[in-house]
This record gives C-alpha cells, structure tokens and sequence, in this order.
C-alpha cells in the first residue's frame, strides 16, 4: 500500500514525394505484415522503426504519413492556422492512407484557441440512414451476421460527415481561403503519389477490396496483384471531387451528383443500405463542449460522447490516487496499476456511453471525483483478476444506472488515424478520424472508399429486457472510442496534444502515453514509443515483440489473465515545452512523422 494515497508549400510537395519514394523502398523490407492479418483489429502490424523526436520553434504537424505531415506544415508555413493545417493534413491523409480515412467517414476535432483561451468540440461521426433497421445485422433466418459479412457491401454505411465537420470549424478558424486547404492533396492525386510499404502491404492481403472494380482498377495490376512499394499511384476521380469542394464548398458532396452517386453505391451494393440523397443532404457537424477532468496538477480535456473518451479520464482519475512517478514505466507495478484503473473505466464504458442526442448518460458523474475515489479503493495494489469488473453506480439523476442499461455487443475494429497540429500562435488541433475498419465497407465512389461506421453501434438492442445506449437508431451516431485529447499546465497553458488509431484500445494508448510525459517525465516521442499494455476489462494485453511481453509470467503470477499480442497504434503526438518550443512525436509502429519550423 506505499504506493496509494488520498491525493512554401506548392514547391515542397514534388521534393516531399522523390525523398519518400527512397525512403519507402529502403523501408519495404522491414514492413512485412503477419499473415492472416485481417482478423487482427484494427489495422495489421507492418513493421516497427525507430523514431527520433523532432523539434521546432514555430509550429508543428504530426501524421501517419509524411506526406501529409509536410503538407500540414506548409499550410502553417504559408501562413495557416493549425485548424487550416489539420484539414489539409486529412485531406492528403484520404490519399495516401485510405485505408483508415477519408471524405466518406468522419471524425473529431478539439481545436484550442489560444487568444481566447477556450475549447472546443467538433463532432463530424457519421450518422445511421432514416431507414435503417435495428435488426439491420442480422440475416433473414434471425441470426446475427459475423462481423466480416455486416461490413462489406452498403448496409454498414453511415451518412459521412467529414467534410461538413471541416466545413463548420473552418468558418470559426481558418486564415487561408478554403480552397487553399485542397491544394496538396489535388496537386498529389493528380500528379501521382508513391505506395508506401503499409498501403500495400494491406492491399495485398485485403480479401474484399479487389471485388470492387473501381478500387481494383485504381490500387491493382491487371493481374490483381497490390500496386509494388514506391509506385506512383494516380487518383484523378478523387482530385476532381476535391477540386469541386474547394469551389463549391461541402454542399458538393452532400448534394448533387456526388451524394447521388454515394446514395446510389450504398442501395445497389450486395448487402445494400437504405441511404437517399435526403439523408446526405440533412446531415449536420456538431459543435460539444469538450469533457475535462483534473490529473495531478494538470487539467486532461478530450472529446464527449459519442466517444468514449470519458473512460479514459476516468482511468486517469483513479491512477491520480497512486504515485506513479517513484515507479519506472515497466515495472511489474506500474503495468498492474494502469491495467486495473483501466479496466475500472473500460467497465463503465460498455453501459453507459452513446450519443447523447439520443441517450441520457452520467457524463459529469463518470469523472466526480468522489466516484472516481470509490472505484479507486476496488483496485488492489498487490493482485489482479481474471473476471471482469462490474460498471459502477456514477451519481446521476436517472436513478440505478446499471439496472437502466444493457450491456453493448459491438465489435469495434476501426482503422483510423490521428493529425495533431499547433501553430505559431500556439492555437492547437487534435483530431481523430476515420472509415471504422480497413478499407471501410469496400465501397468505392470518386475515388474514395465508404466507412463502414454502422457496424460501431451494438448489434443488439437490448440485453436481458434492458435497451442498449449504443443500440441502432435512425438518424443516430455510434458511439466510438476515438479521444482526440488536449492537456494544460496547472496555469492554463498548453501542454500536450495528443491521440491515436487503435479502435477500443485507444483509451488505453492514449491514457499510457499522458502517463509517460506527466509522471515519468518521458519527452512525447518516448512515451509513444512506449511498450504498450493495456486491459479492456477483458484481461491484461502485452505488446509482442517488445519488453512488455517478457511480463506475461510475472503478471499471470500476479492474478492476471495475460497475453502477448500486436498492439498497433498509431499515436502522433506534440508537446509545448516551458520554454515554448515544440516537440513532436510519431508512432514506431506506423509510417508517421512530426515536421516542423
């Protein structure tokens, strides 16, 4: 018990491609994927490479590719702020990593002003067609579909709202004109981009991709097989959409030919969803005020429900009650105590989180920090538990909580990835998004693939008499556990923004990387760069192939029930100094970099 108390860009983009097309032929043969990958959520592991911090005095853009990282930063170099360099870094994001996101899923954004010293959330998550059904995954016969068979083909589409999301923070924090914003990204699909060793890798090993003939035509050869490592890959239908947005705006894409054509792709495909031209035309970002909680004398803030990123601050509350900062980052203790605080968060997360346009939930009384106090004194220090932990009773006016909601059933497998940006007025974005699994639903329309977000929902809607917060809904947002999160110093001033892929594990990622820079005083890159473990309430996991993983017998001795698998993230991080310089961190596991000036 020692350790628990009561506590320049148009010319930089041609140079950005010839150094990758080196860079990715020097790194394909270190990037294999494992086989039979497909089954692995969300993204299969191709590969680990060192990273060294970057550094800058300026501003800065972390991504999962360098291509859109240089892009990022050369819209803050021309003069953008980091909300202009977020939404071009996605953008070139569609292109180059299109199997984790694009303009036919959605998103979240935090976006800190600093002037006013205010922030803010933006929620871009799709949302379910006016005609879905609650039995929609479930075949003729009453059985419920596995999870591969829900997901390709139209029924798993949700109403993609990226671009309205971009469209709505770009009006309240843009300096560039809009069009500006598409320029790398038109100047890459047109002029052609290399393969990098993780986009073919997962082509290759895509089952369903090939199926659809415009995503064959546009990522394979004529004999089927992925387009080689460092080829030039050209996407002239996506940059026509592009060029279309940047004059005409997100009205676009939600009207006219374009959301006909997504409507039309959605209701003809084998599996077909009920989307119409009126679902795309209606749907609407929202603006939520963002959930924060207190962590030793730091205040974290991240995205509110629909993301569950609220479970993750509750993780952080109860590791507020122990010194983690006398423990080195890999003990067998620091595992156990981040393992079991988690699972006390994971615990509440599969009851009570959904959109809240929908579901009443005890949002404020998840992080109370009298709760967060009772759920602490469950967590033994000494030993762990097989069985998992039962969601607490957080104070709520809707009375017994676990009595009111059933448990969820959804599988959560997306492919997703994480921009953070700050720029020279440090103004800061952390924004996650996605198209849910690799590849989305395999759908393809103008050169960019439909998510598959409606496979996030509970397939369920009731469990033992009881409806399910996250249950299908018309109109409805699943619920997600993508936590784009922003952290301040005691006083007020920014301190670190981070987020990550990695489907429900991402609390988990996101949570141990927090760790990592405010009680082990780790620089962001080093605390990305961090084995991970992590527990969902479903037994501890240890990353394979790092030294995590030579602590599967100490934490089995220890009571827990402990595996060795891929604990692929793909973190991009970037932390303000107190002298207020920058340092940007980038995920080993993926293709990412932090560039800055």
């Amino acid at each position: 018990m020692g350790i628990f108390r009561r506590t320049g860009l148009k010319k930089a983009m041609p140079a950005a491609v010839a150094v990758l097309l080196g860079l990715f032929l020097a790194v394909g043969a270190a990037a294999q994927p494992r086989t039979n990958f497909e089954s692995i959520a969300p993204e299969a592991a191709t590969g680990r490479s060192e990273k060294q911090a970057s550094r800058a005095a300026s501003y800065m853009a972390a991504a999962a590719n360098p291509l859109a990282a240089e892009a990022g930063a050369g819209i803050m170099a021309a003069g953008g702020s980091a909300v202009d360099a977020a939404i071009a870094t996605a953008l070139v994001l569609n292109l180059v990593e299109p199997q984790s996101a694009g303009i036919g899923g959605g998103g979240f954004m935090l976006v800190w002003d600093n002037a006013r010293h205010t922030l803010r959330a933006f929620d871009g998550r799709e949302t379910a067609p006016a005609g879905v059904d609650r039995r929609l995954f479930f075949d003729a016969a009453g059985r419920k579909k596995g999870f591969m068979e829900a997901v390709v083909g139209g029924a798993s589409v949700g109403v993609p709202g990226m671009l309205r999301m971009f469209e709505l923070v770009h009006a309240d924090y843009g300096r560039l004109p809009w069009a500006t914003l598409f320029q790398p990204a038109i100047r890459l699909a047109e002029d052609g981009f290399p393969v990098s060793p993780r986009l073919h890798a997962l082509l290759e090993h895509d089952r369903h991709l090939r199926q659809t003939p415009q995503a064959r035509a546009l990522f394979y050869t004529e004999t089927g097989a992925a387009k080689p490592v460092g080829s030039l890959l050209v996407n002239a239908p996506f940059a026509a959409v592009l060029r279309r947005v940047a004059t005409e705006g997100a009205d676009a894409f939600y009207k006219g030919q374009i959301a006909a054509d997504i409507a039309a792709t959605v209701r003809n495909a084998a599996n077909p969803g009920s989307m119409t031209v009126e679902d795309l035309a209606a749907y609407r970002a929202k603006v939520r005020d963002p959930v924060c909680a207190p962590y030793r004398v730091y205040r974290v803030c991240t995205m509110p429900p629909p993301s569950s990123a609220v479970n993750m601050l509750q993780a952080l509350g109860i590791l507020a009650y122990f010194d983690l900062a006398q423990l080195s980052p890999l003990s067998p203790d620091a595992v156990h105590l981040v393992a079991q605080a988690e699972r006390l968060g994971y615990a509440d997360r599969d009851f009570y989180v959904g959109d809240p346009d929908h579901v009443s939930m005890p949002l404020e009384g998840m992080t109370e920090r009298g709760y967060l106090a009772g759920r602490a004194k469950l967590l033994d220090p000494a030993h762990g538990s097989t069985q998992p932990v039962a969601p607490g009773e957080p104070p709520s006016k809707h009375g017994a909580l676990p009595g009111r909601f059933g448990r969820d059933s959804a599988i959560e497998l997306p492919s997703t990835t994480h921009v953070s940006t700050v720029d020279a007025a440090r103004n800061a974005v952390a924004m996650t998004v996605t198209i849910e699994n690799v590849f989305g639903s395999k759908q393809m329309v103008h050169g960019f693939l439909l998510n598959n977000q409606l496979t996030d929902f509970s397939a369920e809607a009731e469990e033992n008499g009881r409806p399910v917060a996250n249950r299908i809904e018309p109109g409805k947002r699943p619920r997600s556990s993508m936590a784009p999160t922003v952290v301040f110093n005691a006083d007020g001033s920014l301190r670190l923004v981070v987020g990550s892929p990695g489907g429900s594990r991402i609390l988990g990622y996101v949570a141990q990387t927090i760790v990592g820079v405010l009680d082990w005083k780790l620089d962001i890159q080093q605390a990305i760069s961090l084995p991970h473990y992590l527990d969902r309430n479903t037994g501890l996991e240890l990353e394979e192939g790092t030294a995590a993983a030579a602590l599967a017998e100490t934490m089995r001795a220890r009571g827990h029930k402990a595996s060795v698998i891929e604990l692929n993230s793909g973190l991009q991080g970037i932390e303000v100094r107190s002298d207020g310089s920058l340092i940007g961190g980038a995920d080993p596991r993926r293709e990412g970099v932090a560039i800055g000036r």
